[in-house]
């Protein structure tokens, strides 16, 4: 029997069902206040109803299970199989909000297909060229996305776009008991309460925010205790070229993020990443990007948080993740939860969101701080310019107006330009020598939103 257990490495070990449910559980705690973050942004800039945005969130939350499953368990040359939670990317947040606004939720999952389909051609080959996107690139982008973000944070906490008591002091008192709670929490307790500091935080807004008269609890007894969520039902998808080609830039950033928390998660584990399993991985985030656009949900990535729970945790069985995916799976049958996660007033999101945004930003300073600014001062001007460029959407929207309307899903993206510019002028700079390899990402883990 020692022989046995031996032979087994820790990644495929198989846990009692008991234990595979409590630690999956915990997987999902950790990573669901950001699954349900992405589906409330989205429906709010869609101007979708209550019922549709608990739809949404439920269609998210189902294809989230049906990713982790795929990337966990594996089929064929799909699946990286290593303890690695699948959630959407805040990285599609901006372009989606934009394309929202412009073509409606078809375009979006039109746009979602193809880039899903690409990502998953083009695993193999970036595997190869992944030395080209160093930490001076990824560190630039990730900040940009968090700084992209931040306003979507800070106008929830305010009340919402749109509220006639915008700025109110209940609002901001509001989002700013659900700040501190977070990190309170984060201060006073470590492990497994830390993790779900975000959800708890949530929790204490929502019943602050109940007495005050900031709940609204319509439809939550009308909303159906089952539900099934089901291809396109928003209607066909629409395949616009400009919210393509900003998707497809959206899904290469998300192969670098992805990347690095495989290399992380892997070290971890003690389960060696090489090229083929790269691949294997990147072709799972493709599939169920494609997936989400079919099932009405997103582009997918690993999701920082947890690469963060296996370390803290030592639990290095991939089934246990896949727990998770089935728990996921079975919430998204469930739209009486959903409806009641869609009735959590603003000011409670935006404490929440604040919060998140903002370590999203932190994420990318970290990971600029593993570069040498020293030895070679040019790496300043990259992270200076794509910065500068990638907040310009965010300080003036009206500044790339006169562009052509096909161009305005791109340039309306401060990711997108945060991006191309960092891998341009990271070519034009350092071009392929010294531009990183593999190993560069293996401490560039939690890049990803």
């Amino acid at each position: 029997m020692a022989n046995t257990k031996q032979s087994v490495a820790p990644v495929d070990e198989m846990m009692p069902a008991g234990k595979l449910f409590v630690y999956g559980l915990q997987h999902v705690l950790a990573m669901y206040a950001g699954a349900v973050a992405v589906p409330l942004i989205i429906a709010a800039a869609a101007g979708l109803s209550k019922s549709q945005t608990a739809f949404l969130i439920n269609a998210d939350l189902f294809t989230c299970g049906l990713a982790t499953l795929l990337q966990t368990l594996g089929i064929w040359k799909i699946g990286i199989k290593i303890p690695v939670i699948q959630g959407v990317t805040f990285a599609a947040v901006t372009p989606m909000i934009m394309i929202a606004k412009t073509g409606g939720m078809p375009t979006i999952y039109g746009a979602i297909i193809v880039a899903g389909l690409c990502t998953f051609l083009l695993a193999p080959y970036f595997s190869k060229l992944i030395r080209f996107f160093p930490p001076i690139v990824t560190g630039s982008v990730i900040t940009v996305i968090g700084i992209s973000l931040l306003p979507v944070g800070i106008a929830w906490a305010a009340g919402g776009v749109g509220n006639k008591n915008y700025g109110s002091l209940t609002y901001l008192a509001v989002a700013g008991i659900v700040l501190l709670s977070i990190l309170l929490i984060n201060r006073l307790f470590k492990g497994f309460v830390a993790h779900i500091s975000v959800l708890i935080g949530l929790a204490i807004g929502l019943i602050i925010a109940m007495p005050l008269g900031l709940v609204n609890f319509a439809g939550v007894s009308s909303a159906a205790m089952f539900g099934i969520d089901y291809p396109f039902a928003f209607g066909l998808p629409k395949f616009d070229i400009g919210a393509i080609i900003a998707m497809i830039i959206v899904m290469l950033v998300v192969m670098v993020e992805s990347t690095g928390d495989f290399l992380a998660i892997g070290q971890m584990v003690e389960k060696p990443i090489g090229e083929k399993e790269l691949t294997a991985g990147l072709r799972a985030d493709g599939l169920a990007t494609a997936l989400g656009g079919i099932f009405n949900a997103f582009p997918y990535t690993a999701f920082a948080q947890n690469v963060g729970l296996v370390g803290l945790t030592g639990v290095k069985s991939r089934f246990v993740v896949a727990t998770s995916g089935l728990i996921l799976v079975v919430l998204g049958f469930f739209p009486k939860l959903a409806t009641i996660i869609a009735s959590l007033p603003n000011p409670v999101l935006g404490g929440a969101g604040i919060a998140m945004f903002g370590i999203v930003a932190a994420s990318g300073i970290k990971t600029l701080s593993k570069v040498d600014f020293e030895k070679n001062a040019n790496n300043i001007f990259i992270v200076a310019i794509s910065i500068g460029m990638g907040v310009i959407p965010v300080v003036d929207p009206n500044f790339f107006k006169l562009f052509p309307n096909w161009s305005q899903t791109i340039l309306h993206s401060g990711i997108t330009l945060g991006s191309i510019t960092a891998i341009i002028l990271n070519a034009f700079f350092n071009g392929s020598k010294g531009a990183g390899d593999l190993d560069d990402l293996k401490d560039n883990a939690g890049m990803n939103g």
